[in-house]
C-alpha cells in the first residue's frame, strides 16, 4: 500500500473557503448555528493500554489548543463548532466524558481541554465500533445545535467484534448525512490475545469511514500521534463534499470497491476465540 502523507495544514483556509458560503446561517428551530457538530469517539477497550490511552487523549488536548486548529475554526462562516467527547467499548458502553461545548476561541478550547484532562481514565471489555457510531448518533439528537455538517471522529486500535455489523451502523449514519472519519492506531505489534489485525487502516478505510469528504489517517507510532490527531481534527472541520483538491493524499472509502479485508473479521476472530 502506498505511503500516506498528512494533509498540509497550509491548505486548510482554501479548503474551508470552498466548503461554506459567505455569511452566517440561522439555526433551525432556535438551535445555535455552528459550522460543525463534532463527536470525538475514542476507544477505551482493554486492547488500549495505559500509554495508548494517554497518547490518544493528550493528542486531542494538544490539537484543540493548536494554532492550526484555531485558524481552521475561524475560517468557517460562524467561527464556532460544537464538540462532545465520548468514550466507547462494547455495544452497551458509550459514555460522554465532556458534553456538548461551543468552541469559538482559544479560551473555550482551553476550557474543553481542561475538562478532558481532568477526567479519570478507564478501560472496558469488547470493541464495538458500531456501538460507537450509534452512540454518537444519539448525541446529535436534540443537542441544541444546528451544524452545517455533522461529523463522527472515531479512533481505535481494533476491528468491531461486538454489537451489530459496523457497515450497518455506518450506512444508517450516512443516510442521515453524517460523515465518519477515522484514526486507526497501529502503534503496537499485532497481538493475537487482543484479536488485533493486520492492515487496520484498510479496515477503517473500507468498513468504517464514509460520507461527504470522509478520510482516515493511520497513526503508526507514538511519535506520530500528536501530528496525526492535530491534522485529523483540523480536517474534521475543513473537509466537505468536493472541497478537498483531488491531489491531496486523503484515504477515502469508495463504495464501489470490494473491501480488501472482511468487514466481519473482528466478529470472526471473537467466535474463534470462544470456540463457536
Amino acid at each position: 500500500m502506498p505511503t500516506r502523507h498528512l494533509f498540509p495544514v497550509s491548505m486548510i483556509a482554501a479548503v474551508l473557503a470552498t466548503c461554506f458560503p459567505l455569511g452566517g446561517a440561522l439555526g433551525k428551530g432556535g438551535a445555535t448555528a455552528v459550522d460543525v457538530e463534532l463527536v470525538l469517539a475514542v476507544d477505551i477497550s482493554y486492547s488500549m493500554d495505559e500509554e495508548e490511552q494517554h497518547l490518544q487523549r493528550e493528542g486531542y488536548i494538544e490539537a484543540l489548543q493548536s494554532d492550526e486548529f484555531q485558524k481552521a475554526l475561524k475560517a468557517g462562516p460562524n467561527g464556532r463548532i460544537a464538540v462532545a467527547y465520548m468514550e466507547w467499548a462494547s455495544s452497551y458502553d458509550q459514555r460522554t466524558v465532556v458534553n456538548w461545548t461551543i468552541i469559538d476561541s482559544p479560551q473555550t478550547a482551553r476550557g474543553f481541554a481542561t475538562q478532558l484532562s481532568g477526567a479519570p481514565y478507564r478501560r472496558a471489555s469488547r470493541t464495538s465500533i458500531s456501538g460507537a457510531i450509534d452512540g454518537a448518533m444519539r448525541l446529535f439528537e436534540g443537542n441544541g445545535y444546528d451544524g452545517v455538517r455533522r461529523v463522527i471522529d472515531i479512533s481505535g486500535d481494533g476491528p468491531n467484534n461486538n454489537g451489530r455489523p459496523v457497515t450497518q451502523a455506518r450506512e444508517d449514519a450516512l443516510a442521515q448525512g453524517v460523515t465518519i472519519n477515522g484514526l486507526p492506531l497501529l502503534i503496537r505489534p499485532v497481538r493475537a490475545a487482543y484479536m488485533d489485525i493486520d492492515n487496520l487502516d484498510w479496515y477503517y478505510q473500507d468498513c468504517v469511514v464514509g460520507g461527504p469528504g470522509a478520510f482516515m489517517i493511520p497513526v503508526r507510532g507514538p511519535e506520530a500521534f500528536s501530528e496525526g490527531t492535530r491534522t485529523k481534527l483540523v480536517l474534521d472541520i475543513a473537509s466537505a463534499p468536493e472541497a478537498i483538491p483531488r491531489a491531496t493524499p486523503l484515504v477515502r472509502r469508495v463504495a464501489s470497491e470490494t473491501p480488501r479485508i472482511s468487514c466481519y473479521i473482528g466478529e470472526s476472530l471473537w467466535r474463534q476465540r470462544m470456540g463457536e
